[in-house]
């Protein structure tokens, strides 16, 4: 096979799986606030909300989890992950704490990698974080990003509000890293182009929360049949695109179903090759919804005034300011990808595609890489 790159774990690294360690309990604390006031207040149509959502997040990232443990070519490497036979592990994943014994094993691999049996340490090392910085992706746009909706739409919880953001735009800087340590080392990005693809991010996903938002607000009801009748167009979309991500169908079928999840707040790319058409097609839609979203919104606060005290103007404004913030996302993309974003063939990037189709027990002196990383660097940087 080719001779594939080496991934580099640096203490850098590790400090950003600290911190996401840090920010998932900082969440699950804030999480627990929320719903003890939620309770309080008798609330109890926010509380379902929150709980279905906290519940049916943590539920697609064990699934996750687990098919990616139980792959017929998966290794569990540090004490910490062989310590549990896999029925055990299985039964941890039902419990929801497969999360945290993933996150033990990170921290064992980096705290005691120099002393470690392991021989390839740091591969393996950022292997974990690879896999972990996927689940803290699946698991924003499954909690965090729809509680923001829903914080933002009763304003009041507003430490929870800021939290929820703080996890989004982390968790997508977590990601674009662990994307960019495939790239060989004359591609690597500088800190202006890590700022502006932040940006554009920060400003994309933001006013797509914004709308959704202000629609909730004035039309609770409704944003559950705008979700649903959403995702069944994206997730059509999806399955047009033939994914290939997971090793089985049923993992398959979860991660499409995932990937419409996600686009219904921000674009993900899932397939490789140039997808041009595709962004232009999933922004031009979403422009459009949030067009709508706000004007129905604006509508609402025009023609109701003794429900909601907002004059014409101020909610004018407030509109076509959401829908240009999202266009100026729009343009700071375009302009990532015309001067910053590095396009590189598919086998230019580190790693390898034979160590796919390696036996369970490769020889010592093959390198670790991620395939789920890998195949996701592809469909981003090619």
């Amino acid at each position: 096979g080719a001779t594939m790159g080496v991934f580099k774990y640096s203490k850098v690294d590790f400090l950003f799986i600290c911190l996401g360690l840090l920010f998932l309990l900082l969440d699950i604390a804030l999480d627990t606030v929320a719903v003890v006031s939620f309770y309080q207040e008798k609330a109890y149509a926010s509380l379902g909300i929150l709980l279905l959502l906290l519940l049916g997040s943590s539920v697609l990232v064990q699934a996750f989890s687990w098919l990616w443990y139980s792959d017929e070519g998966s290794q569990r490497q540090t004490k910490v992950e062989k310590c549990l036979s896999l029925g055990r592990l299985k039964l941890l994943h039902v419990l929801q704490l497969g999360i945290y014994f993933r996150h033990a094993g990170m921290v064992e691999i980096s705290l005691c990698g120099s002393c470690s049996e392991i021989s390839d340490s740091e591969d393996v090392a950022a292997s974990m974080s690879h896999d972990l910085s996927i689940l803290r992706l699946f698991e924003t746009f499954s909690e965090s990003a729809p509680q923001l909706v829903l914080m933002l739409t009763i304003i009041l919880r507003m430490l929870k509000a800021v939290g929820s953001a703080s996890t989004i735009a982390f968790s997508v800087t977590m990601y674009h890293r662990s994307l960019r340590s495939f790239l060989p080392d004359k591609e690597k990005q500088g800190r202006t182009s890590s700022a502006v693809h932040f940006l554009w991010n920060l400003l994309l996903i933001s006013s797509r929360l914004a709308a959704l938002a202000l629609f909730a607000s004035a039309m609770p009801c409704f944003i559950f049949g705008h979700f649903f009748c959403s995702w069944a167009v994206l997730l059509l979309f999806v399955w047009r695109s033939k994914t290939d991500l997971m090793d089985g169908p049923c993992g398959e079928r979860l991660y499409r179903a995932t990937v419409g999840l996600i686009w219904y707040f921000d674009w993900f790319n899932v397939v490789e090759g140039r997808t041009r058409y595709r962004t232009l097609l999933y922004h031009g839609y979403v422009l459009v919804d949030m067009s709508l979203l706000c004007g129905l919104w604006c509508w609402k606060m025009i023609t109701e005034p003794p429900y909601f005290k907002i004059p014409p103007r101020c909610a004018v404004i407030a509109a076509v300011s959401v829908v240009a913030v999202y266009i100026l996302g729009l343009l700071l993309k375009m302009i990532y990808y015309k001067w910053y974003h590095p396009n590189v063939a598919k086998e230019e990037l580190k790693g390898d595609a034979v160590y796919d189709r390696l036996p369970k027990s490769p020889a010592p002196d093959i390198k670790r890489c991620n395939k789920r990383m890998r195949t996701l660097a592809q469909n981003f940087y090619s």
